[in-house]
Order: structure tokens, then C-alpha cells, then sequence
């Protein structure tokens, strides 16, 4: 088939594009710029390489929807504008689906547990209301014209070579290094808030097995997460026990900690994450398109912290 990935070297595509390769399919990679991928390999030499902006270029859905594509995998997109311009130029050609990337951040906060991908949602923010946006609209043109699309909602993507969640539910490279040199940690509330963290080689797998089983995934949502999640208390101390180091780990509410932390952008990352916590289901793409996480939560952190480490991003004693 010709598969058209639009945001081809971000961190689900670079694990993404070489799978459909691999299966035979002629792939057509669309980005910004002249962009590497965060993951080397000789597929990366067997595919088509198209520079567009989406912001900037006018035409860009039309060029798109000019590049006869039998899939697109849309990867970028963010707002309802964007869904439904690329929706509408891709109508009436022979494209027999569209794979859409929406996020876990669409939900909000979850009333029942385990959540189940095809629920109604109630997001908390303008990110995740773009995206539940994008999956009604996509659900309403499935229902009643037929357009061939299924979603895909990743967790927190993490794995080697970028930042992730850490144990208190933000970016904060620091906290890492303050648990490696033994350093206390303090965590909002009781610590029980929960965390998704999920493998961009298993978000790409999630792609390529919607794809591969595609009557099955049209017009569902999926929900590319690990099999399980894991708390802030049960995150910071797999964390100490990585870096082989007793867990020191204090508690704050929620007030209290945000005065601590003394960091407005920090403390509302964390609002934002810990807000949503809970446990997603992925039984319904384990049933219909066979997805099967090939890495848990804490194999999947552990191999970033081990990425920080040989960056020189954190630095440790024991020779972790």
C-alpha cells in the first residue's frame, strides 16, 4: 500500500515508518524540515521524503490528498481546523483509511475504572478539548459518510532519547538526579495519583496493527497505553531501586506542595497529569487488532533514564 505519515520523524513515526517497510508498503514521509529520526535504520533509506508545513502552506491538505494515498496517518494534528481540512480533501479519493492520533489528555477526569477508550469524554484543557473535537467529528463522519477513519489515543510517550514524566508528574529532569544522589523527593497529595507512561515502539505498534487490521479498527478509538499504570509512590521508588538508593520520599497537599515547588509551569504540568489519573483500557485492541504492549511502564522509564544517563543528563556514583 502507499502510506502517507505525516509528522514521520517525531517519536512515534521513527518507530512507526520503519515497520511499514519492513511489511512491503511504499511510504511516503511528510514533516516540516529536513528532520532525523530518533531512530536509525536502513528502512529509512527505501522511503519518499516530502517537506510540508501544515501552519504555514495553504495547499498542504491538498497536496496531501494529491499524493493518492491507500492510508494516511495523521500525527500532527491539533486542532479541529486541521481534522476536518484534511478530512475534507481527502474525501473522494481512494483512500481507504485514516489513522488520527488523539491522546489519553482527552479524557478527563474518570468516573468509572477502567476507562474505556469509546466513552464520552470530559477534557480539562484546550489541548485535550482539540482532540475529543477531532475524535466526535471523525465518529460523526465514520457514522454518516462512510470516512474511513479509527483513533488512536497515546499516554505519555516515553522510551530513549527524550524527556519524560517524572515521579511527580512533570518534566523536571532534576528530580532524577536528586533521586540517584539519595536526595528526598516530596510528592503531591498521598502519592496514589497515577501515571501512563507508554513506549513510542508500542504507540507505533498500536498504528501498524490498526492498519493491518483495518476493518476491524475503522470507525474505533484505541487507547495506546502499557498494560498497566503506575503511581507517583510506586514510580519514585522503582526509581531509587534503579539507582540503587533507599527511597526517600515525603509527602505534601496539593497547596502546600505547589508552594514548595515554586514553579508555576512545573506544578500545572503535574496539575494536569495527575488530574487525569487512572487505568485505560486496551481490551478492546488487544480483541480486534491484537495489540500486545511489548514493554511495561517501568522497562519503558527505565530505558529513558538509562538515555539521560549516557547523555550526560543525569550522572551517577554507583554506575547504574
Amino acid at each position: 500500500m502507499r502510506i502517507v505519515v505525516i509528522g514521520a520523524y517525531g517519536h512515534i513515526g521513527s518507530y512507526l515508518v520503519p515497520k511499514l517497510v519492513r511489511s512491503g508498503n511504499d511510504v511516503i514521509a511528510v514533516s516540516r524540515g529536513q528532520h532525523k529520526p530518533y531512530v536509525k535504520g536502513t528502512e529509512w533509506e527505501h522511503i519518499s521524503r516530502l517537506s510540508l508545513d501544515r501552519v504555514k502552506d495553504h495547499e498542504f491538505n491538498r497536496k496531501i490528498a494529491e499524493l493518492g494515498a491507500d492510508v494516511v496517518v495523521d500525527l500532527i494534528s491539533f486542532s479541529l481546523d486541521d481534522t476536518k481540512g484534511i478530512v475534507g480533501a481527502l474525501e473522494g479519493t481512494e483512500l481507504s483509511h485514516y489513522l488520527f492520533c488523539s491522546s489519553i489528555w482527552a479524557h478527563g477526569r474518570a468516573e468509572t475504572l477502567p476507562v474505556e477508550p469509546n466513552a464520552m469524554k470530559t477534557p480539562l484543557d484546550d489541548y485535550g478539548i482539540n482532540k475529543y473535537d477531532s475524535e466526535l467529528f471523525l465518529k460523526e463522519e465514520f457514522r454518516k459518510k462512510g470516512f474511513p477513519s479509527t483513533v488512536i489515543m497515546p499516554g505519555q510517550i516515553s522510551g530513549p532519547g527524550w524527556t519524560i514524566i517524572n515521579p511527580q508528574g512533570n518534566t523536571d529532569i532534576g528530580v532524577f538526579q536528586d533521586i540517584a544522589d539519595g536526595r528526598p523527593i516530596v510528592l503531591p497529595n498521598f502519592g496514589m495519583e497515577t501515571l501512563h507512561h507508554v513506549h513510542a515502539d508500542d504507540v507505533a505498534q498500536m498504528f501498524f496493527k490498526a492498519i493491518e487490521h483495518r476493518n476491524q479498527a475503522l470507525g474505533e478509538s484505541f487507547h495506546a497505553v502499557a498494560a498497566e499504570s503506575m503511581t507517583l509512590y510506586g514510580y519514585a521508588k522503582a526509581m531509587y531501586r534503579f539507582f540503587d538508593q533507599e527511597p526517600d520520599i515525603e509527602f505534601m497537599p496539593w497547596p502546600q506542595w505547589v508552594e514548595h515547588i515554586n514553579n508555576g509551569s512545573l506544578s500545572e504540568h503535574t496539575y494536569y497529569h495527575i488530574a487525569r489519573s487512572g487505568q485505560y483500557s486496551i481490551e478492546n485492541a488487544r480483541t480486534l487488532i491484537g495489540y500486545v504492549p511489548k514493554f511495561d511502564t517501568l522497562e519503558t522509564v527505565e530505558q529513558a533514564v538509562r538515555s539521560y544517563i549516557d547523555r550526560g543528563l543525569v550522572s551517577t556514583a554507583n554506575g547504574v
